[in-house]
């Protein structure tokens, strides 16, 4: 078994494509009207299809899931955030082993989580001059990891 696409249920899809090209520049590659994928492999399917589909009423805005994306430029997305119209769940934060995070709701109220790169995260610490020692104890990480860090 493999699988193949997150997929989240949205009232008007084409506002839904509109912001996921517009805050995080993915873009459709399958149309199938009713459900489209994005680049990435994220599928959004209209709301009244997937009622059809499950025989039950969609509850959105449950706060109980998110979609987690990696940001490398993680201070060039939260800048290019200031100049959109987005609504936060939270502001940037940074979690215990040193990751800054933003999350934020798409049209439908589902919730994008977006983190620094975790790698960018080691390097931003071995550059502050931390030991590798140092940092693979404060990430909570293996050695493993911080050695992938400081090869790339």
């Amino acid at each position: 078994m493999k699988l193949k696409n997150p997929m989240l249920v949205v009232k008007d899809i084409d506002k839904s494509v509109e912001f996921y090209k517009r805050v995080f520049s993915l873009h459709v590659i399958m149309d199938f009207g009713a459900n489209k994928t994005l680049t990435g492999g994220l599928a959004l399917q209209t709301e009244d299809t997937y009622r059809d589909f499950i025989g039950m009423e969609i509850q959105f805005g449950g706060n109980d899931s998110e979609i987690y994306f990696e940001e490398h430029d993680f201070d060039s997305f939260i800048n290019k955030l200031k100049d959109l119209d987005v609504e936060y769940v939270h502001p940037v934060v940074e979690h215990k082993w040193g990751q800054r995070v933003v999350r934020l709701y798409d049209p439908d109220r589902h919730i994008i989580e977006v983190g620094e790169d975790m790698k960018v995260v080691c390097r931003r610490f071995l550059d502050s001059g931390m030991t590798p020692e140092e940092v693979a104890k404060r990430m909570d990480v293996p050695m493993k990891f911080i050695n992938v860090c400081m090869r790339s």
